[in-house]
């Protein structure tokens, strides 16, 4: 296969989905120590999802061997394989890479000298497109502002009710695990691929406590990307994950937070990928959330717990006071939770998007 035909499914993969990433020798690299060209010219049929019928009317292969095709492709985490909620007939469709690939590539908790390359590229790519972030500022924001939000933030803590006739998504999270009765439990890519940088979380947050749900988990778990676990285990990893001030991040059924979920993230400052993405001016923070933080300035002290906390520096000291950049708050609640004058609490604001634009950084 020519070097063109590699191009030609990193163009296909990017429109399967996700924000922007460059293609480029690195990402090539990448896809090339993930498949070999018997996969990519499979591949390359897949302009959009397909059943077993559709795929057997574009592609000559005998039942077996298209069936070993598509399990290995599962397996690497290149395409899915999930039944329609409408008519239960199985669906192939090609993974994005962001979000996609780069969990599938990591979220097995493997430590070969395959999985160090693979996170060295990924680590390369991602320093690269803050290279060109930077070099395109306004375009590249734009075109993020332009792009719906890929997660959603749902607050560790609530406390003040909102309007009755207020309507959001589900936003407590133990009622999110309540409603399913698949849930699969993965190793966190994000600080996976830290480890594999020698780079380990500064604050020894849990490896395996991404949560996965429904027919989503049931692939993982299928695949072996994901344990499944009962509720009482997805709640006590959420417990821990909140004793710990991670943030929890949902992604939704085609990214509309009024559907289901598919998988819940648990992330820290120092690892989550998104965080990272906007700390290195990469790409800005895009999320939807339904809460604001609300300081009670008479229980305020100024300790600045919350500062030290806030994964978006949303906080800032004013005469010893702390106040709240509403712009820049994403609703967590990690302040609300960590203080320790209880001076914080969250409050309803209905569903909202939050966009803060990465900041400008020296490329030198």
């Amino acid at each position: 296969m020519t070097e063109k035909s590699w191009y030609q499914l990193a163009r296909t993969i990017l429109r399967a989905g996700g924000p922007p990433v460059p293609i480029n020798d690195t990402l090539l690299d990448l896809i090339k120590l993930l498949i070999n060209e018997e996969q990519l010219k499979f591949l390359l049929n897949f302009r959009k999802p397909m059943n077993l019928d559709q795929i057997k009317s574009k592609i000559n292969l005998e039942n077996f061997k298209l069936n070993e095709m598509l399990n290995d492709l599962m397996d690497i985490g290149m395409i899915t394989g999930i039944p329609s909620r409408n008519t239960g007939i199985m669906v192939y469709r090609l993974v994005g890479f962001l979000p996609g690939l780069l969990e599938f590539t990591l979220m097995r908790g493997e430590t070969g000298l395959k999985q160090r390359k693979i996170a060295a590229l990924w680590d390369k790519l991602f320093k690269e497109e803050a290279i060109i972030t930077q070099k395109n500022y306004e375009v590249v924001m734009k075109a993020f502002k332009d792009a719906p939000p890929i997660d959603r933030v749902v607050p560790i803590d609530r406390q003040i009710d909102p309007p009755e006739d207020m309507v959001i998504p589900e936003d407590d999270i133990r009622k999110i695990i309540e409603k399913y009765d698949i849930i699969g439990v993965s190793y966190c890519y994000c600080r996976h691929l830290k480890d594999l940088l020698d780079e380990p979380c500064k604050i020894n947050a849990p490896r395996k406590n991404c949560l996965s749900f429904g027919r989503t988990a049931k692939f993982a778990i299928d695949h072996q990307f994901a344990e499944q676990i009962s509720k009482k285990e997805a709640t006590k990893i959420i417990e821990e994950a909140e004793e710990l001030g991670l943030v929890h991040k949902a992604f939704h059924i085609k990214g509309d937070p009024t559907n289901n979920e598919l998988a819940i993230c648990n992330c820290c400052k120092c690892c989550c990928g998104n965080l990272q993405a906007f700390y290195s001016g990469t790409s800005p923070t895009h999320t939807y959330t339904s809460y604001i933080a609300n300081i009670n300035e008479n229980d305020c002290v100024g300790c600045g717990t919350c500062l030290d906390v806030c994964p978006m520096n949303s906080i800032e000291l004013e005469d010893t006071t702390a106040l709240v950049n509403e712009e820049r708050c994403f609703g967590c609640g990690v302040c609300a939770s960590t203080c320790p004058e209880n001076a914080i609490e969250l409050r309803k604001t209905g569903l909202r998007k939050v966009f803060i634009a990465a900041p400008k950084v020296s490329l030198s």
